[in-house]
């Protein structure tokens, strides 16, 4: 937890220097009692402030202090404001623990931040940002049996109460009248029943359009009868962190009151083995009206945010589509786990979101869009397939949910290789689960809603 000092001396403080080179680390014993010296380097940036107080706070609970005071003097004077919210996000981030289901609780840590009292508002809407990527953490590392498509759709309605979000949650009766039939083939294999989670932030000007955050609600993904791996299954639980993305950037949205329509729209399912389940050769109609031949089963996020981008289309008149998903192995093994992949059909929304990234401090790298990869995914049989018939699959899973954008600016983040880290890249993770794209995706609708 971090919060604005108001006291006049503590055991531990954390100082700031600008100089040296990186975010090196010193700790000194004197009078004032143990001080712990972060040099930001050269040309410091709020990322590495963020990446410089993660560091700190970190190095102060493996020394076994319960609380420090952070001196972000130095940095708000090399930053400004964005620096001292840089620092105290970087420095919560770090001190987050998994739930955990063992007894006893894990001793907690405050970390105090002064010289930067005037800056109170800059740092309570960092906070929010920081609470919703803990939160989606939360949900991430939550085991497949305690989060099932019913209670993820609890526990966001139940998230969302209080700060003007519209919730609505259809269920299998409902998005069956729907013809959501890619949704169904991988939904209708599990015993826990599906729910299409749809969350509205009507914060612009009434009538605007909004623009629509879909992401992947995989709770359980066996893989189908195309079955993952022993070593496969043991990250299933991971594969809803693009649901966990859009819904925490909507709760930080709606809590820092940012002036733009958005809608979030999660297709929460299990992708199991059951009698009912669907199978390779399978073809399924799409609520878009397209046929998709299924030719492997656990190429199953697709096809639910195929019908989930068609209905935040057709159903919430979205003006613009980014989906979000851990989405296929293809883009771990070309981008490894530091940097998400990404496609897109517009190159507006493409700078928009590089933007964000950026005031995020979050990676991305764009994909190239050829029209031999989208060669790829033509099925002899339906009008689209499920899987490439010549590789590249990070390029073509993210070209199949593509061709359901029906031509609005688009854009597709692939996080399967930054939603999850079992050794943290960054000083600001823990293993486990990042909170990937929430941050970005909540600094995109933030500058979506400055434009004129």
């Amino acid at each position: 937890m971090v919060k604005l000092w108001q006291g006049e001396s503590a055991q531990w403080r954390v100082e700031l220097e600008t100089g040296g080179e990186g975010a090196a680390l010193s700790l000194r014993t004197g009078a004032q009692g143990r001080v712990l010296i972060v040099s930001l380097g050269e040309a410091p940036r709020p990322e590495t402030a963020r990446r410089a107080a993660a560091k700190a706070a970190k190095a102060l609970r493996e020394l076994g202090a319960d609380s420090a005071v952070l001196d972000a003097a130095p940095a708000v004077k090399a930053l400004g404001p964005e620096g001292a919210a840089a620092l105290a996000q970087g420095a919560e981030l770090a001190c987050y623990r998994q739930p955990s289901w063992k007894e006893g609780e894990d001793k907690p840590f405050t970390l105090y931040l002064t010289g930067a009292e005037s800056l109170g508002d800059v740092l309570a809407r960092a906070d929010a940002v920081t609470r919703a990527v803990c939160f989606a953490r939360d949900l991430v590392n939550c085991p497949a049996n305690l989060l099932t498509p019913e209670d993820m759709a609890r526990r966001m309605a139940e998230a969302a109460g209080g700060l003007g979000i519209e919730v609505q949650v259809l269920d299998e009766a409902q998005t069956r009248a729907l013809d959501m039939g890619a949704y169904h083939a991988v939904a209708d294999s599990a015993v826990h029943p599906p729910r299409l989670i749809v969350l509205r932030w009507r914060g612009g000007q009434a009538g605007t359009p909004p623009i629509a955050l879909v992401g992947k609600g995989v709770c359980c993904d066996t893989g189908g009868y195309c079955l993952k791996t022993a070593g496969g299954l043991k990250g299933t639980r991971g594969d809803m962190a693009g649901g966990a993305a859009v819904c925490g950037a909507l709760l930080a949205l709606a809590e820092n009151k940012i002036p733009v329509n958005a809608v979030a729209v999660i297709p929460a399912v299990e992708n199991r083995l059951s009698a009912d389940s669907f199978l390779p050769g399978d073809v399924v109609r799409s609520m878009s009206g397209k046929t998709i031949q299924v030719n492997n089963t656990d190429a199953e996020g697709r096809l639910i945010l195929a019908d989930a981008v068609t209905y935040a289309i057709q159903k919430e008149g979205a003006a613009k589509i980014v989906d979000i998903a851990t989405l296929t192995g293809a883009c771990v093994a070309a981008l490894g786990f530091t940097t998400a992949g990404l496609l897109t059909n517009d190159e507006g929304l493409f700078m928009a979101l590089m933007n964000a990234a950026k005031r995020a401090g979050e990676q991305y790298w764009r994909f190239p869009d050829f029209p031999e990869y989208h060669k790829m995914i033509e099925s002899p049989v339906a009008d689209l397939c499920n899987q490439s018939s010549d590789g590249c699959g990070a390029i073509t899973a993210g070209l199949f949910v593509g061709a359901f954008a029906q031509g609005l600016p688009w854009v597709h983040l692939d996080i399967a290789g930054t939603a999850w880290v079992d050794r943290p890249r960054w000083e600001y993770q823990v293993a486990g689960a990042t909170g990937a794209g929430v941050a970005t995706l909540y600094e995109l609708c933030r500058g979506l809603a400055d434009e004129p």
